[in-house]
């Protein structure tokens, strides 16, 4: 997966050095886009009562979200290929500030669903930009690392943002946690206004066809190799609380989780570090390295010290593959590269849906779903936001007793799906 270098003719991309006020406020962006898809799950329960809706339906404003982001990423990239790309990526960030400003203020669950159905439009874009941009702004050499420093604010948002927002959210309300975001997004906007380079469209502003991008050499095989790694993945990682029982680590699934999450984080550096080198011998790493931690555990079951280190090789291989498929697509692409990254954001969606647990589902105990269960159908993903994800935090304490968690106590599996 070598490829070739984007687009030579590109002019933004001189830096022999990383430009970090330019990536970083791509991270932003990344970062603000992700916070505005899962605050409403910190808030449900407030913001079901305010729009006077049920829990299932204010679950919805999770859910056209991410119906927005499916449905717009190829056709809102194909449409404005021709754009300059700083003003493209400030309109989004700038469809962030109101949208979450709408929803702020809104008190119709209507109105609020439509705002909430945009603003995932506008991630769809945002994120097919990202690290096209990032690769353009530097020399070939740097692509791989650009990329994987413009995308740190998924891992931040996640980790950092979705608890802050969640908190904010209880101790303010969900409407001033929503405000707070449209005001983070007007600060990125002139942020990025400042720190970006104005760059032109790609390709000298010739539109190119999904398809013409589809039919491109080593395109298919990238996004099918992509696909079927995290496939993969998501179906072992179902399994990794049953493992953990069959090993005798059960009580210790928490702090097995946390080995993987560390490993990942070690996957996402070795990543930034040789990718621009390394490509070819980091993705095949990947692969290997995660071929090996399923045979292990399929060689020796039940044992802690091997499900241990295979689950941090597993983290490891893992963490780097974001990183390593968008360089590879980017380099693929050449001057196409945003409608390779927003192939590759739909890819990867799609692999969530194809997961063994995931349910569309139009009955309930063999009668049609009721409005308040989310009628006409209702989406279930376990790697998305599952029964068990914490929705809302009532109260914190400290304990020292050991608890499995509420489901758990009740005997249903870690990860049950719906």
């Amino acid at each position: 997966m070598s490829g070739h270098a984007i687009d030579a003719a590109a002019p933004a991309g001189e830096a022999t050095r990383l430009p970090w006020r330019g990536l970083l406020a791509l991270a932003g962006g990344g970062f603000i886009t992700l916070l505005t898809e899962t605050l409403p799950a910190g808030v449900l329960r407030p913001m079901g009562e305010s729009l006077g809706v049920s829990d299932a339906a204010a679950g919805q404003l999770v859910s056209v979200y991410a119906l927005g982001s499916v449905l717009a990423a190829l056709p809102m990239t194909a449409l404005t290929q021709r754009l300059p790309r700083r003003p493209l990526l400030l309109a989004a960030i700038a469809g962030f500030m109101v949208v979450n400003t709408v929803t702020a203020l809104s008190h119709d669950y209507v109105l609020t669903l439509v705002a909430r159905f945009l603003a995932g439009v506008g991630a769809g874009l945002l994120w097919s930009l990202v690290a096209g941009y990032a690769a353009r702004m530097v020399v070939p050499e740097l692509q791989g690392r650009a990329i994987a420093v413009a995308m740190i604010g998924s891992p931040l948002a996640l980790s950092l943002g979705v608890p802050a927002g969640t908190l904010l959210g209880q101790q303010i309300g969900w409407r001033w946690a929503f405000a707070l975001m449209s005001v983070l997004a007007v600060l990125l906007l002139g942020y990025a206004r400042w720190a970006l380079p104005a760059l032109p469209a790609a390709g000298a502003g010739r539109r190119l066809s999904l398809g013409s991008v589809w039919r491109m050499p080593g395109i298919r095989s990238t996004l099918l190799v992509m696909v079927l790694y995290v496939l993969a993945h998501n179906v072992l990682y179902t399994y990794i609380e049953p493992l953990a029982v069959q090993a005798g680590a059960g009580a210790w699934l928490d702090r097995l989780l946390l080995a993987f999450g560390i490993a990942a984080i070690v996957g996402i550096a070795i990543a930034g570090w040789g990718v621009d080198r390394h490509l070819r011998a980091l993705v095949w790493a990947s692969v290997v390295g995660f071929v090996m931690a399923v045979v292990s555990l399929l060689l020796w079951p039940g044992v802690p010290g091997v499900l241990l280190l295979v689950t941090m090789l597993w983290g490891v291989a893992f963490g780097a593959v974001p990183t390593l498929f968008q360089t590879a697509l980017a380099r693929r692409a050449g001057a196409a590269a945003g409608l390779a990254q927003s192939m590759l954001g739909t890819g990867w969606d799609l692999a969530s849906a194809m997961h063994p647990q995931t349910i569309l589902a139009y009955a309930y105990n063999d009668r049609p779903l009721t409005r308040q269960r989310g009628a006409p159908l209702r989406l279930y993903s376990p790697v998305k936001l599952g029964y068990k994800l914490t929705k809302y935090v009532t109260s914190m304490s400290f304990t020292r007793e050991r608890h499995g968690g509420y489901w758990e106590d009740l005997g249903y599996p870690w990860l049950a799906g719906v």
